[in-house]
C-alpha cells in the first residue's frame, strides 16, 4: 500500500511540474502585454503588473497589420485543415478495413514521415512550388501544409476507424444498405469526434506554424501571423518586448478558445481511437 501510494504522489507532482512547466511561459506572456514600459525596464520585475495597461496592444495594433495576418493564417489554417481530412478520411478507411502489405508499409512510411525536420523538405517543397509559380501564394503555403499535416492526420484517422466495430457495417450491409450507405449513415457519425479532433490539430499546427511561411511568403500583405510577429524585432535583435507579449497572447488565444470549446469530443475520441486502435 505504501509503494502504491508513493507511486500516486510521485506521478501527481510529475504531473503538477508538467503543467507548471506548460503555465509558467504562458503568465509570463500575459504578465508582460499588460506592463508598462518602467515595468519592462525594471531590474526587478514581477510577475503581477503594478500598473496595468492597454498601451501595448493598441501599439501592437498600430505597429503592424495583426488583423489582416491573422485572417491569412485564419485562411490558410482552416483550408489545410479541411482538406487534410476530407483527404485522409477516405485513405484511413482504406487502410484501416483492408490491411496489406502495402498498407502496412504506408502506414510506416507515415509515421517515419514525422521525423523529418522542416531544413530537410524546404528546398524540394520550395523547388517544386517555384516550378509551378506558386511562390508567395497562400495557396502555395496551404498545399505545403496540406502534405505537411495528412500523414499525422492519416495515422490519428486510422486508429479511429478500427475503433468502429466491422459489424456494424456488415449488419448495415445486409439489412440491403449499400457501400456509401453505409458510410454516410453508419460509419461517419461514429467518426465525428476522431474527424474533429484530427480537423483541429491540422489547423493548430498550421495556426502556428513559422518557418514554410517565412520562407515561402514575400510580400507583407500575404504574410500570416507567426511571421509579423517577428517585426517586432529590430534589425540589431532588440525586441519592443511589450507590444511582442501583447501580440503573441492574441496569437495564442483561438488555439486555446478552440481547446476549451470541444476539448470534451477530442478527449472522447481520442479515448476510442486509443483503446481500440
Amino acid at each position: 500500500m505504501r509503494t502504491r501510494k508513493s507511486a500516486r504522489v510521485g506521478q501527481y507532482a510529475a504531473l503538477l511540474a508538467y503543467l507548471a512547466f506548460l503555465a509558467l511561459p504562458f503568465l509570463w506572456l500575459l504578465s508582460t502585454a499588460f506592463k508598462s514600459p518602467r515595468e519592462l525596464g525594471s531590474p526587478h520585475p514581477s510577475w503581477i503588473p503594478e500598473d496595468p495597461t492597454f498601451g501595448n496592444f493598441r501599439q501592437a495594433f498600430d505597429e503592424q497589420p495583426l488583423l489582416h495576418a491573422a485572417s491569412n493564417s485564419l485562411l490558410a489554417a482552416a483550408s489545410a485543415a479541411l482538406v487534410a481530412v476530407l483527404l485522409a478520411t477516405p485513405m484511413a478507411y482504406v487502410m484501416a478495413r483492408h490491411r496489406t502489405l502495402l498498407g502496412r508499409a504506408a502506414t510506416g512510411w507515415v509515421v517515419v514521415s514525422q521525423a523529418f525536420p522542416f531544413v530537410l523538405v524546404i528546398i524540394p517543397l520550395f523547388l517544386v512550388l517555384k516550378n509551378l509559380r506558386l511562390i508567395d501564394s497562400v495557396f502555395g503555403l496551404v498545399m505545403v501544409y496540406v502534405v505537411w499535416s495528412l500523414p499525422f492526420a492519416l495515422w490519428m484517422l486510422v486508429g479511429y476507424v478500427r475503433a468502429v466495430p466491422a459489424e456494424l457495417e456488415e449488419a448495415a450491409a445486409v439489412d440491403g444498405a449499400g457501400r456509401l450507405r453505409t458510410l454516410v449513415s453508419v460509419t461517419a457519425p461514429l467518426l465525428a469526434p476522431g474527424i474533429v479532433a484530427t480537423a483541429l490539430f491540422a489547423f493548430i499546427t498550421a495556426w502556428n506554424e513559422f518557418f514554410f511561411a517565412l520562407v515561402l511568403l514575400k510580400t507583407p500583405e500575404k504574410q500570416t501571423l507567426p511571421v509579423v510577429l517577428t517585426h517586432f524585432i529590430g534589425a540589431e535583435g532588440v525586441a519592443d518586448l511589450g507590444p511582442l507579449a501583447a501580440a503573441a497572447f492574441l496569437a495564442t488565444l483561438p488555439s486555446l478558445v478552440v481547446f476549451a470549446l470541444i476539448q470534451r469530443r477530442i478527449t472522447g475520441g481520442m479515448t476510442a481511437g486509443a483503446v481500440k486502435g
